[in-house]
């Protein structure tokens, strides 16, 4: 990055009071859950897809409608059933009839929306979840042979219940190592519900009125990708995927003993990514370690594969990335600054 591509201190407030307005909406419309509405800025910034998982009605639908609103973008939601299929995703060819003449003209199906919600993915089969797959990664479908762009921008926000509900199909690993984050959403306490009965009849949430548009949005994508990644903190993330597997330099004994993949490429970049929006949010021209420590254990936690006696255990996914995160800034502090 040259020196003319550098953020100057107008750009980052600029930057920084845009997020904030996507903040203050979320928090407005979803009360008592101001870390969970951040990280999905944080996602929505850098242009990352979302995997919400809580139990039914905790408001994830309600964060995802929100922010649809607060963006002022098109919104599409697709309730999964067992018994959805593909083409009800993505859409297919339909038999019409146009100046006489009898041909198969395509029919765009809800994917094509600027922000889809995935309502509930796990119930549906893993062969419809993976309809998905291709518009999450390359951002078009093929039908029959064709491919249809998808409009920019373009994120999936998904919702699922815990595999331990009836009726859920897990995501298989390809799928989950497209969202950028896997956030929990946890239940608010009674201080927030009080202020709830109070203020919101039947629970409605107050309307989400438009704070972007799409030549804000595309100015707030401009000012992310021109924060700094610095050598030094661009080697701090790829050392934690590093240490996600096994054979990593640095790995700590819970991923020697418990896990059987760790964390792709896919992961590294998405760290990065989300690490520059955090750091915009934040008002700062450049990425630190402390914006990788705030976004790593979101995009780690559900790309890692811990075997059969990590299971057996009582490891899963995010423990595993805690510990990582814990043994490779340790690391860091050891070495001398011109090496960390």
């Amino acid at each position: 990055m040259s020196t003319s591509d550098l953020l100057s201190p107008d750009d980052v407030a600029r930057g920084q009071a845009l997020a904030q307005g996507l903040l203050d909406g979320l928090n407005q419309r979803l009360l008592g859950q101001e870390q969970l509405v951040r990280l999905t800025v944080v996602a929505a910034l850098a242009r990352g897809h979302v995997l919400l998982e809580g139990l039914p009605g905790l408001g994830k639908t309600e964060l995802v409608k929100g922010l649809a609103g607060l963006l002022g973008l098109d919104f599409a939601r697709i309730q999964f059933t067992p018994d959805l299929l593909p083409g009800d995703i993505t859409g297919g060819q339909v038999l019409e009839e146009q100046d006489g003449q009898r041909r198969f003209v395509f029919h765009k199906g809800p994917v094509f929306g600027n922000l889809v919600l995935a309502d509930e993915i796990n119930r549906a089969s893993p062969r419809t979840q993976s309809a998905l797959l291709e518009a999450m990664q390359e951002r078009s479908v093929t039908v029959l042979g064709t491919t249809h762009e998808l409009p920019d921008p373009f994120w999936v926000l998904a919702t699922q219940n815990p595999i331990e509900l009836e009726g859920t199909f897990p995501l298989p690993e390809a799928q989950l190592d497209r969202f950028l984050f896997k956030l929990s959403v946890h239940r608010v306490g009674a201080d927030t519900l009080t202020t709830l009965l109070r203020d919101r009849r039947r629970g409605k949430p107050p309307e989400a009125h438009a704070v972007s548009d799409h030549a804000r949005l595309t100015e707030l994508f401009g000012l992310v990708d021109r924060i700094f990644l610095p050598k030094a903190v661009a080697s701090y993330a790829a050392r934690i995927v590093d240490a996600t597997h096994p054979d990593g330099i640095g790995a700590p004994d819970i991923v020697r003993s418990s896990v059987r993949y760790g964390a792709s490429p896919r992961a590294a970049i998405g760290i990065a990514e989300a690490a520059r929006a955090h750091a915009l949010l934040a008002g700062r021209p450049n990425v630190g370690f402390d914006d990788v420590n705030a976004v790593a254990p979101h995009a780690l936690g559900h790309r890692i594969v811990v075997d059969y006696r990590g299971r057996l255990d009582g490891v899963d996914g995010p423990a595993v990335a805690a510990a990582v995160l814990d043994a490779v800034s340790e690391l860091a502090e050891a070495l001398p600054p011109e090496v960390a």
